[in-house]
């Protein structure tokens, strides 16, 4: 048996303000959208056609309200690889994300914490070879 996590859920506001900001900002692509009745959505968005996924589910509930950016309970818990990281560091700068740090180097690689709009902490990597 092969196994992969195929999708994480990242819990948000709304919708197509979550979409448009993964897709303009962070450059991911759609994978999915789909109606699931009752106002919910199906909305998987990722880097490229391959890898690690993430579901956008709005919140539904006051419980998931208040998880809204604080899913990682404060810590970097998304780490968002890259080929380029002076291309997608600056392309992040152009669309106003704020940096926690400057962009350092580290036996991993180069990388740089990022917070997305709803206050996630991010890790931008270009691993070493």
């Amino acid at each position: 048996m092969t196994s992969r996590l195929a999708y994480t859920t990242l819990l948000i506001d709304e919708y197509d303000p979550a979409v448009e900001y993964f897709r303009t900002v962070l450059g991911f692509v759609v994978l999915r959208d789909e109606s699931l009745g009752g106002g919910k959505r199906w909305v998987v968005v990722a880097p490229s056609h391959e890898g690690g996924a993430l579901l956008l589910a709005r919140a539904g509930t006051p419980d998931q309200v208040a998880m809204i950016g604080r899913q990682g309970g404060g810590r970097v818990w998304l780490f968002l690889h890259t080929d380029d990281f002076d291309r997608d560091y600056q392309h992040l700068q152009r669309h106003g994300v704020r940096f926690e740090e400057a962009p350092r180097d580290e036996a991993y690689g180069r990388v740089v914490v990022f917070v997305d709009r709803w206050g996630n902490r991010w890790d931008l990597i270009q691993p070493t070879a």
